[in-house]
């Protein structure tokens, strides 16, 4: 194999040489198998291949060597050239200084002979002109205008810059001596100012911007630049108020000004602000007054609802949102915020007086149409010292004062008139929001909430207590019809949403203003006062309740139920006075659940069985009792101790479970009666209490019942 530098280029693997070496030499590899193997002629191929590298490695040798040298002869002479090179920039650099230094004094004398020359020529260039201004003022002081800057229309651009100047020159002269010219001069001047008027008037109509542009450049030297602005802006709006929706139309007048005034005037934000302000103070101005002034007598609701659709809803903020996309100067917002308020400003410093007086007419309209529904003249409720003195009897007492009103069954108390009111004063809420001024917001707000509470809480709500307070029987009345509970369950549902209405209109508007605890004790207030009618009502409703179990009781209740006088022919589960008061109870307490809600029920319902258990306890004591009618009694009591069930309270269960436990002891045998009053429902009640259940057994005597209790 003949052995050359490319096949030691990398990659190169030493292994595979030796392989391809081998495979290539006769008898050294695996081909003719292992006779063909022959180990001197692979040795021989080995030797002779070594020789070969160590010739070639000697040839690389030496031709690095040369490179060597040639490659340090190379860097020898770079290194030469770039010192030269070195020294070359060197001598370039103090050149180049030297021309930057040349320069400099050059400039500076071209600099000193233009200040020269400007010196010399700029007083000649104002003795010029001096000299034409003195030429044009002796023409006027001639009388006779002759040059042609002045005979020439075409030249009135020239004309307007001269008699701008001698306008000015007139008015440092004296009076007295320069009157004439003065006023010659000055009339030229009003003469020109309003043929270049008239001029910016004639290109506005024919619709030339550029020559708009060059007069108004003109005229911005003289007094009349404002009446300038004056003609563009009254000319802008003729025919711009075509459509029903002013605010629509200035928005696209607005907007087409907007387009074109920067081409115009050098000021253009001025005179777009100049326009808007007109377009307010007189076009929206007079359309806000006719929308306003026409329902503002006549109709309260009518002038309510245009002035907050006016002043907030979408006409006037989508207007002031485009009109916020212009450049108006530096505080548009403040700017447009002015104008928008300017246009009300006479409608909203009265506005809640108009609020309130709508709001209190309306409410009362409500109601008085409501009660009117009913055929039903409102009573007065008394107030002050009398009033207070019965209110804290009957709280305390319990007692009925005054003759007792029959409502028919009406609670006098409607949700549509509640949601009417509520929507009314949610609407008033909206207005004070928009409509007052932040300073004066929490205190309009508080106003309209004290006409809430005294239409919503007092007018109907109060009302409706009293009457259903009037309304409830005393509790010796028979088959008394008791709807104070329905009042009750309206009155829960009312205030819920008057509650609501408290917290998503009214306090996000006096939240951080001393009104809000002002508001909250109102409101605290209005809370207890109808409680404590509620928890009267329902006290008194729970004697009433009572008072009909006794009139059961005291009717169907018999003396023989529980002593029968044949003791072998009972054939009765309970006994009827049983029956119906149970069925009378779990209509009650049905009654109960529907009308409260959460833990109210519960209070009521204990109270109630509480009630119910002292009833039924002292009911019991009134009897003796046979061996079959204690059975009987402890029947009834099982019987009372299902309905207690239903109230799904657990201390009024355990009472009836205590009573029915009493009730065995009128059963028991004399031997086990000792047994039983230790048992566990009964050990812990007085000895007292047993001794009274015991003594109710028709063989207390003869049994001698009583050794068990000395």
């Amino acid at each position: 194999m003949a052995t050359t530098a490319e096949l030691f280029e990398e990659p190169f693997v030493a292994d595979e040489y030796i392989e391809r070496l081998v495979w290539r030499t006769p008898g050294g590899g695996s081909r003719g198998g292992p006779e063909a193997f022959d180990p001197k002629r692979l040795l021989e191929e080995f030797v002779n291949h070594i020789q070969e590298l160590q010739i070639m490695d000697e040839r690389i040798q030496k031709k690095v060597e040369k490179l060597e040298q040639q490659c340090q002869k190379e860097a020898k002479e770079f290194a030469k050239k770039v010192q030269e090179l070195q020294k070359s920039n060197q001598v370039a650099f103090q050149h180049f200084q030297e021309l930057d230094e040349h320069i400099s004094y050059v400039a500076t004398k071209v600099c000193h002979l233009g200040d020269q020359l400007e010196g010399v020529n700029t007083p000649r260039q104002r003795a010029v002109e001096a000299q034409k201004l003195m030429k044009y003022f002796n023409e006027f002081l001639d009388g006779e205008l002759k040059s042609d800057v002045f005979t020439n229309s075409e030249k009135i651009k020239e004309a307007a810059d001269i008699i701008q100047k001698l306008h000015l020159i007139a008015q440092e002269l004296p009076f007295d001596r320069f009157s004439e010219v003065k006023s010659k001069i000055a009339s030229k001047y009003h003469d020109l100012e309003c043929q270049l008027i008239q001029e910016f008037t004639s290109a506005q109509r024919r619709g030339e911007i550029s020559r708009m542009r060059e007069v108004a450049a003109v005229l911005l030297h003289f007094k009349g630049y404002s009446h300038c602005v004056d003609v563009y802006i009254k000319q802008c709006q003729e025919g711009a108020y075509l459509r029903s929706d002013i605010f629509e139309d200035a928005a696209l007048l607005c907007q087409r000004v907007n387009k074109q005034v920067g081409d115009i005037f050098s000021n253009p934000e001025t005179v777009l602000a100049k326009l808007i302000q007109n377009v307010f103070e007189i076009k929206l101005q007079s359309f806000v007054k006719d929308q306003l002034e026409e329902c503002r007598k006549s109709d309260a609701e009518q002038y309510l609802k245009n002035l907050y659709d006016l002043y907030t809803r979408k006409r006037t903020t989508n207007l002031s949102s485009k009109l916020m996309e212009f450049n108006l100067g530096t505080d548009k917002q403040t700017f447009l915020s002015k104008l928008i308020k300017s246009i009300f400003i006479s409608y909203l410093e009265n506005y809640i007086e108009v609020e309130t007086g709508y709001l209190k007419s309306r409410s009362a309209m409500i109601l008085q149409r409501y009660y009117d529904s009913k055929n039903h003249q409102k009573r007065s409720i008394g107030t002050g010292g009398i009033q207070d003195l019965k209110e804290r009897i009957r709280q305390r007492t319990n007692l009925p004062l005054g003759p007792s009103i029959d409502t028919h069954g009406e609670t006098f108390l409607s949700q549509e008139v509640v949601v009417n009111l509520l929507q009314e004063t949610k609407q008033a809420f909206e207005r004070c929001h928009r409509l007052s001024d932040p300073s004066d917001l929490p205190r309009n707000a508080f106003r309209i909430f004290t006409i809430l509470v005294e239409f919503l809480c007092i007018e109907h709500i109060d009302y409706a207590l009293e009457t259903g307070l009037a309304g409830i029987p005393s509790s010796d009345s028979r088959n008394a019809n008791l709807y104070f509970l329905d009042v009750v369950q309206q009155a829960n549902t009312i205030f819920h949403l008057f509650d609501k209405q408290f917290n998503d209109h009214l306090m996000p508007l006096i939240s951080s203003s001393p009104k809000l605890s002002e508001c909250l004790q109102k409101k605290k207030e209005i809370i207890e006062q109808m409680e404590m009618k509620l928890d009267t009502g329902i006290d008194r409703t729970l004697n009433c309740m009572i008072g009909q179990m006794k009139h059961i009781l005291a009717a169907e209740q018999k003396k023989t139920d529980f002593k029968p006088e044949d003791e072998n022919n009972v054939l009765i589960q309970y006994t009827n006075a049983c029956v119906k008061v149970c069925a009378y109870v779990r209509k009650q307490v049905e009654k109960i659940k529907n009308s409260m809600d959460g833990k109210n029920v519960d209070t009521v319902l204990m109270e109630l069985g509480v009630r119910f258990h002292r009833l039924i306890y002292e009911h019991l004591q009134q009897y003796s009792y046979s061996c079959m009618g204690g059975m009987l009694a402890i029947c009834d009591v099982a019987e009372y101790r299902k309905c207690a069930k239903d109230f799904k309270i657990p201390m009024v269960l355990h009472l009836f479970d205590t009573l029915h436990a009493l009730c065995n002891l009128l059963v028991v045998a004399p031997d086990n009666l000792k047994q039983v009053c230790s048992g566990e429902q009964l050990a812990n009640l007085d000895k007292n209490i047993l001794h009274s259940f015991v003594q109710l057994r028709a063989d207390y005597r003869s049994a001698r019942l009583a050794r068990h209790f000395s």
